[in-house]
Formats: structure tokens, sequence, C-alpha cells
């Protein structure tokens, strides 16, 4: 019999635990390893730094989550993976063997390639990548609100997860109009990104033009294609570069409060493993999901080595979130279904993308399909009503995990009617 494990509590973790289970011989086990006690809806984040959502809103404790499912639990981070001997090392010196891996442990967050970045030490910025992040966040703003000024938001060189740095933006916006005094606080939008709404995907309908009508609208500037050489105290020092690939314009640009997304990397319990991880820490899998070296570790969510769409004059990455990750998901567990009964693994994710970014009081929503261009469905739109479609969608995806089920009847439907599926179909839909 086998003994599956899983490392990483999140929406990839937590999703592949209850895809996996059911996919389970009589006699198979399976075990989730998480640093986190808890489970946490990212994408409210952005919501929980400025106060709109605490903490206790959108976390789950997983423990409970996971003794429900008959799924083992071992609260601890991973130390290292050790792949020539199945066995995963943990922080607290134990050593768990598997005979399936599955990395789902999102990524580590590279505040200190920048020097001055992030709500570490010896940082000036803060961020919204974790819900203990985005609530130190709402601490200080709400003194920064007290006695406003000039706020820089964006996303750092080599970041590959943008939509939250635009929502936070907007958001703040928002919020500052609901206290009357966004009329003190200048808004300056700083990003990697060759344009607005670039998104690391080369834009998704008209994400160009819908967000910088946008920001054209609530008054915030921006500077795109943006090396953030560093950070000090109130000033944050940015090279603008020309399409050319070289340094254009210097920018010092005053702040009072700043949230920077950063660039990621792997982890390190699976960071400078050879055949494990690109040079960047990122687990490499193929379109199976599954590790080249090692056909018994697999891999979903941010975790994943993606090369980047295209070549951009500042190092921009690919996203890998969402219904991304419940695509990644459905295909290894279906893999490892397969594996178990002494089939091949034949499944592979159609890494469509499926996007709902609130604005704070309106919203942008956008369906690639599949994620990189050329793709065979490429929209956006906007409006109030994708503002109210992903506060339902948040109330959803938590209750989907407290029931642990992955993907409801009705929601299968509901995506088939939209043609966007996890699954590729060999034979009639290579595209999904």
């Amino acid at each position: 019999m086998a003994h599956i494990v899983i490392l990483g509590g999140g929406i990839g973790g937590v999703s592949a635990a209850y895809e996996i289970k059911a996919e389970l011989r009589k006699g198979d086990t399976l075990t989730l390893i998480s640093a986190n006690p808890y489970f946490q809806f990212t994408p409210s984040n952005p919501w929980v730094g400025v106060g709109w959502r605490s903490k206790a809103d959108i976390t789950l404790d997983l423990e409970s989550l996971m003794k429900k499912r008959k799924i083992n639990f071992i609260p601890q981070a991973a130390l290292k993976v050790h792949p020539d001997h199945n066995i995963v090392e943990l922080m607290n010196g134990e050593q768990v063997q598997y005979d399936i891996l599955v990395v789902a442990t999102g990524p580590e967050l590279a505040f200190d390639e920048i020097p001055g970045l992030g709500p570490i030490e010896g940082g000036f910025t803060h961020s919204v990548c974790t819900v203990d992040h985005a609530t130190t966040a709402y601490e200080a703003w709400e003194e920064f609100c007290k006695n406003p000024g000039p706020i820089i938001v964006g996303a750092a060189q080599g970041a590959s997860c943008y939509g939250p740095a635009y929502e936070h933006a907007m958001i703040m916006d928002t919020d500052l109009r609901r206290r009357k005094i966004r009329d003190k606080v200048p808004i300056t939008f700083v990003t990697a990104e060759p344009y607005i709404g670039h998104l690391g995907l080369g834009g998704v309908g008209d994400t160009k033009g819908l967000l910088e009508s946008k920001m054209r609208h609530r008054n915030i500037k921006w500077i795109t294609n943006a090396k953030i050489d560093q950070v000090t105290q109130d000033m944050m020092h940015v090279t603008e570069v020309g399409f050319d690939g070289n340094p254009y314009r210097q920018h010092e640009v005053p702040f009072k409060y700043s949230m920077i997304l950063p660039a990621f990397r792997g982890v390190a319990a699976v960071r400078d493993i050879e055949g494990v991880s690109n040079p960047r820490g990122f687990t490499i899998v193929d379109a199976k999901q599954k590790n080249t070296k090692y056909p018994n570790i697999y891999a979903v969510g941010v975790c994943i080595a993606i090369a980047p769409l295209e070549a951009t004059p500042v190092a921009t990455g690919v996203p890998k979130t969402g219904f991304m990750i419940e695509s990644m998901v459905t295909a290894v567990a279906h893999n490892i279904g397969n594996v178990l009964r002494g089939k091949e693994p034949v499944e592979e994710g159609t890494w469509n993308a499926v996007c709902l970014a609130d604005l704070g009081d309106e919203g942008v929503v956008f369906v690639a399909r599949p994620q990189n261009p050329p793709r065979n469905v490429n929209w956006a739109a906007d409006g109030k009503w994708v503002h109210y479609a992903k506060i339902a969608f948040e109330k959803y995806f938590l209750r989907k995990m407290k029931k642990g089920t992955t993907e409801p009847f009705y929601e299968k439907a509901i995506m088939n009617m939209i043609k966007v599926r996890k699954l590729k179909d060999k034979i009639n839909n290579p595209l999904g």
C-alpha cells in the first residue's frame, strides 16, 4: 500500500488532499504537511490589508479539516526533501517516508533581493502575500490614515502575480474615498510590467485599456518597466528601463505607505536539488505535473517552474494561481489514481485562467483559455457585479474547503457551459 505526502496547506495543498483522498485504494494513506496550522484564502488578503476582512474571516483550522476526512496532518515546516531516499525531513528533526510526494508549498517571498523591501528587518514596505503580512499592513494602514501622505503600490522585478497589486491599489483608493481623505494621498503604481494590464500574460482581452482607464479615473499615476533599486526610509529608488533594456530614467519617489509584491522563488525544502528544482528553486514538472527525474514527485501551484511568457525589458514572471491551480490539482489526483492502479499517468491540466479582480467598489474579470497565448478565448470585462461576484466566490470557496469538496456538480456544470474545463480532452479538444 502507498503513502502519499502533500507539502503545503494552501489552496493547492488542501484541494490536492481532498481530490487525492478520493483516488486512494483501501489501505493507502495520505498525509498533509504544512508550516501553518491554518488554511488561508489568499485572494482575500487585499481586503485584510485595509481592514475589510480579518484573519479569522478567511482562515480555517487545518487539523479539524483533515481529521474529518481521515487525512493525517503534521503542522511542521519541511526542512529538506531527500528524493533519493523518498524522505521529507522536518524542522523538528522528524523524517516522513513517502511513496508519492506532491509539492504544493507555494513560493518563498524574495524580499531580500532588493535592499529595503518588505515587512522584514530593515524593510520599509508592506505585503499582502500572506494573511499575516496583510494583517500587519492593516495595522500600519490605520496609523497612516491618521496622518496620510503619498502611497506607492505595485510589483517588483521578477514578480509573477500582479493582480493583487492592482486590487490593493484600487481597494486603498476606495477606502480612502470612504474616509474622505483621498485628496490628501497621491498614489503611484510601480510595476515591472512593460505596460499596465500586462499581468505577466501579455494582457488578456483588453486588460491594458481597462486597467489604464480605471487608474486614470482614480488619479493613480504609474511607472512601468520599473526596476526597484532600493527602498529607503520614505523613498523608493526606481530605474525605468527602456524597451531596449537600457536604463531610461531614474525616479526617486517619496512615500509614507507602500505595498510592493516581491519576486518569488522556490522554498528551501526543494531548492538546490538537482533534477527537482530550477535555478530559482521552482519544481520542474512535465505536462502531467510530474517531475522528470523523480517520477514519484508531483507539483502544483506557484511552486512549479514555468518559463516566462516573453522577453520583457524588466523581468516578469507568469501567474500560477486560481483556476489554474485547480486544473493542476485535478490532473495530479487522476494521475496518482492511475499510478496506484498500475496505469500510466496520462491526464494534463488545461491551465485555463479565470480571474475575478476586485477594485474596491467594482471589478474586472477575465477568462483566458488557455492561460498563455495564442488562446481560444481571450476575454475581459468590468462592472460593479464583479465586486459582488468576488465576495460570493470567497464565501463559496471557504464553504467548499469546509465541506471537503473541490468541484460540486453544479460548479462543474456551470464551468462546462462556458467551456472552461480542468482537464484536457486528449482526443477532440487538446486545449480544453
